[in-house]
């Protein structure tokens, strides 16, 4: 062996564990925080998606704060304050300062966060950039108090210190923290903090938001429903969209003593009906036995009898969609169309048996598109889970779904020079991002199939809409040229009839009328429209 051959020995003794928290501090882009805008929104995203979570599982109606201080170049202080129940003591520290921990991860329920990440990700960026943790403030119904919060990094554990009992005379609660990153950048942009927050603020109404800028500028976006949305429920998978894998993980996890119990109680729309079909297509499995013991084979064997059955469409109970009236008003409030039309998908299943479902908007005119300085173009708003995705468009389902639409059918030629804007908003008990930075969702076929469906049907009332706005174009210039020569013709006609020129006026005006009395009513619509129309703008105030 020469001298710069290694045996296994020396080439494995550098071989080191390593915790999730240093292999993000290393790829911190893979959270999102890469670029200087999108570090700093990425940050508010994660404490705003948070709050909201908070209050909507408590019953509040969400009233949340936020507030960006400059301290020094590229260097910001940000706070972020809610109304929701706070955080215990014994659990702030793991809350907001270990990555992989929390509520969400584990529950079969939709909610805005999901991985375990966000909050502690927020802690990690702060340090590695300022060297500090965070600072919290906790109002429970039991104890109010406040804390610095860092995070071991070797070891992926909080660190908490400083702790200090808080006065709460009002008996307020809620949790406000308070994080300094540098190395990022405020701008009032597409992807920046403002941009975050109106479009949160258009697919929660529900929802109070306050923004203080670095300059000194208050932005209100005040709630405009009174009431919570639907909660989403704990559910059980759907069978369609299983594997052989995830099959195997449910069964060992059973408690159940039969495979034919273990099916009714871990899956949905799973009754004994089902299960006697399941019996006809596979005679060979012993229904009588444990679910631990169900093997691979037999498990894809259950997978592709599942695809061969008849299913019920999978319960909503778990899903929290923005509702056709909460789009309207949403896309109506910001950009003020000319025209919307709102399409919701029924509940469908993707891989894993986990359901979602699928809503879209389509506005036309007014401020819908991208404004550019001669002409507007296509613009698609993306959400899942009622947040905004402001980054990563371009490797995102949605749009290649929405791109992917042959237009032209729709008598649109080219989609890039037409005002039009899509929202297209997916909803589900888990939303397959391409990454943990959130700000993507990833092909899969059936959720890509289920947005082309629902714009396609949305651009077919638009193309009746075009449609209708072109016949009228032409009615409105036939009567304008009936309407500019009706005077002349009326005095001919008094000549050769011997008959008052006015009252034969009068005659042809009242009869010209008649036939494009539908001209008239369509603009009355629109003049009383938009005078009944209240701009809902954020209120902006300087202090």
């Amino acid at each position: 062996m020469s001298n710069e051959q290694k045996n296994a020995e020396n080439v494995f003794k550098e071989f080191k564990e390593h915790s999730v928290t240093e292999f993000f501090r290393k790829n911190r882009q893979m959270l999102g925080y890469s670029g200087k805008v999108r570090s700093l929104t990425t940050a508010i995203h994660e404490y705003v998606t948070n709050s909201l979570d908070a209050c909507e599982e408590a019953g509040i109606m969400p009233e949340i704060y936020l507030k960006i201080q400059q301290n020094g170049e590229e260097r910001y202080i940000i706070t972020v304050r809610d109304n929701a129940i706070g955080i215990p003591k014994k659990i702030i520290g793991k809350a907001l300062a270990s990555v992989l921990s929390g509520t969400k991860f584990h529950r079969y329920v939709q909610q805005r966060g999901q991985q375990g990440i966000g909050a502690a990700g927020c802690t990690l960026f702060a340090q590695i950039t300022t060297g500090k943790g965070i600072h919290a403030k906790s109002y429970t119904d039991s104890e109010a108090f406040e804390c610095d919060i860092s995070l071991d990094i070797k070891n992926n554990k909080p660190i908490i210190e400083n702790v200090a009992k808080l006065e709460n005379p009002t008996n307020m609660h809620g949790l406000e923290v308070t994080a300094e990153f540098a190395g990022v950048k405020y701008e009032k942009s597409v992807h920046g903090v403002y941009e975050y927050v109106k479009r949160t603020a258009m697919v929660n109404p529900h929802a109070s938001l306050t923004l203080l800028d670095p300059e000194g500028k208050e932005y209100v976006f005040p709630r405009s429903v009174e009431e919570l949305p639907k909660k989403a429920k704990q559910a059980k998978p759907h069978p369609l969209g299983l594997e052989a894998a995830d099959l195997l993980d449910f069964a060992h996890a059973s408690t159940s003593n039969k495979v034919s119990t273990f099916f009714s109680e871990s899956f949905s729309r799973f009754g004994p009906a089902k299960i006697d079909e399941m019996k006809t297509l596979i005679p060979e499995l012993d229904f009588d036995k444990e679910p631990r013991n169900i093997t691979w084979n037999e498990s894809e064997a259950i997978v592709n009898a599942i695809k061969k059955m008849k299913w019920v469409s999978p319960e909503t109970d778990s899903i929290s969609e923005i509702g056709d009236a909460g789009i309207e008003a949403a896309i109506r409030n910001i950009l003020n169309p000319e025209f919307v039309s709102v399409v919701q998908r029924k509940p469908k299943v993707f891989k894993g048996g986990i359901p979602f479902l699928v809503e879209i908007g389509i506005a036309y005119g007014g401020a819908a598109g991208r404004s550019g300085e001669e002409s507007a173009s296509m613009s698609i708003l993306r959400f899942a889970n009622k947040v905004p995705l402001l980054f990563d468009g371009g490797s995102c389902a949605i749009t290649e779904a929405v791109r992917d639409i042959a237009w032209k059918r729709y008598g649109i030629n080219d989609i890039d020079n037409v005002p039009v804007s899509i929202l297209v908003s997916i909803c589900s008990v888990y939303v397959p991002y391409a990454g943990v930075g959130k700000q993507s969702v990833a092909p899969e076929s059936e959720i890509e199939d289920e947005i082309k469906l629902a714009v396609m049907d949305g651009l077919r009332n638009l193309q009746r809409y075009l449609h209708g706005m072109k016949n009228k174009g032409i009615a409105e210039t036939r009567y304008k040229t009936i309407m500019r020569y009706i005077g002349q013709l009326s005095e001919d006609l008094g000549e050769l009839t011997g008959k008052d020129a006015v009252t034969i006026e009068n005659s042809l005006r009242n009869l010209i009328e008649t036939k494009y009395k539908s001209l008239f009513a369509n603009s009355e619509e629109e003049k009383e429209e938009a005078a009944s129309d209240e701009s809902q703008e954020p209120e902006e105030q300087e202090n």
